[in-house]
């Protein structure tokens, strides 16, 4: 079964949720970015494989990154979503900018890519985050060693 492109709402929507993480990460705000995620929610990272929670996802995975790294964007024009026919659930699709950093403090581009699943309980609703797959293009380095302080 082939799934119809999404409406222009509901890929507004996966956008727009997409834009608000990004802000989040940005100033290092992980409590202002919890509510973009279920509790429950399923991620893989680069510091570990398998998380199932949002909690261990921040601890684990936000923690180590988004102090470390600048100028977090997507590339929101080229975002995907693929939206079920009861337009309850969706996967989106987007590649994102940064700018990482070496041990001796000189920059590197820092790109990737994530998928991910959303779900929603009605129509119209934003979109919660219940599963995550971020990675890194080819060839990046996979750690940065910015250093900024966290909102939260």
């Amino acid at each position: 079964m082939t799934l119809p492109p999404a409406t222009p709402a509901d890929l507004a929507a996966v956008k727009a949720w997409f834009a608000e993480l990004a802000e989040h990460v940005r100033a290092v705000d992980f409590a202002a970015a919890r509510h973009l995620f279920a509790e429950d929610f399923v991620a893989f990272g680069t510091f570990t494989d398998f998380m199932i929670g949002r909690e261990l996802a921040e601890d684990n995975q936000w923690r180590n990154v988004w102090p470390t790294i600048d100028g977090f964007v997507w590339q929101l024009d080229e975002a995907r979503a693929m939206v079920s026919p009861d337009r309850l659930f969706a996967v989106g699709l987007a590649v994102w900018d940064s700018t990482g950093y070496f041990p001796d403090g000189k920059p590197f581009d820092r790109k990737g890519r994530a998928t991910v699943s959303f779900t929603r309980a009605h129509v119209g609703d934003p979109w919660t985050a219940t599963h995550t797959h971020m990675s890194l293009f080819r060839g990046t380095p996979d750690v940065s060693h910015g250093k900024k302080p966290s909102k939260s």
